[in-house]
């Protein structure tokens, strides 16, 4: 995978995260924090960090913004300064906007103001701990659409014992099995004759509508 520079604006505690994942994965990033006491907190885990108001102009200006890959907007309790800040990047040359929503106006405003994607960290975390905790059947769930899911689950009692081309379960109810899942090992499925013993669980991805028929929820 190519390094790819990242332009990060506001380190709170979504951006700290996502910026320290973004490191991990071998990425450059350069982030922007204008409390110097939070910039100095996070300097140890995110050393290329700068001290500075991301609505100035000429600070975004400075930048070279166009140079990087990606521009993340992670001011989100500050509704007019994140729109200031979209905007800056975009009118500076930015190829690529990702900007943090708090509300669904928000969201609205943003990519009116020039974001190409929005993030809604709050909605995403609770749509998917309300699915998660409340299901028996559902370890954990990430929505990829209004209408398709992945989902980890145990494996249905009538697939155990079968393999995937017994089950017909593509071809039938319409569902990918990515992978199966021991303990914390997890291991893609990419042979139909693969066999269900009972003791895995299962990550698959389908509609909402065949994942229901399939796990009752």
């Amino acid at each position: 995978m190519r390094s790819k520079s990242v332009l990060m604006l506001g380190m709170g505690f979504f951006g700290q995260h996502m910026a320290e994942k973004l490191i991990q994965m071998g990425h450059d990033v350069l982030a922007i924090e204008q409390d110097a006491t939070r910039a100095n907190q996070v300097a140890e885990i995110i050393p290329n960090i700068q001290i500075g108001d991301a609505t100035d102009k000429q600070l975004i200006a400075g930048l070279g913004v166009r140079n990087f890959d990606l521009c993340v907007v992670t001011i989100g309790q500050s509704f007019q300064h994140s729109l200031m800040a979209t905007t800056l990047l975009k009118d500076s040359g930015a190829k690529f906007v990702v900007s943090r929503a708090i509300d669904s106006v928000h969201e609205q405003f943003l990519l009116r103001n020039g974001a190409d994607a929005v993030v809604y960290p709050e909605r995403l975390a609770g749509e998917r701990a309300a699915i998660r905790y409340s299901m028996d059947t559902i370890f954990d769930y990430i929505q990829l659409s209004d209408d398709y899911s992945i989902v980890e689950a145990p494996v249905p009692e009538g697939w155990k014992g079968k393999s995937i081309q017994d089950l017909g379960i593509r071809r039938k109810q319409q569902i990918n099995v990515l992978a199966v899942k021991r303990g914390k090992q997890v291991t893609p499925v990419t042979d139909p004759s693969y066999q269900f013993s009972g003791d895995e669980t299962v990550i698959m991805m389908g509609s909402e509508k065949n994942l229901k028929k399939v796990l009752h929820f």
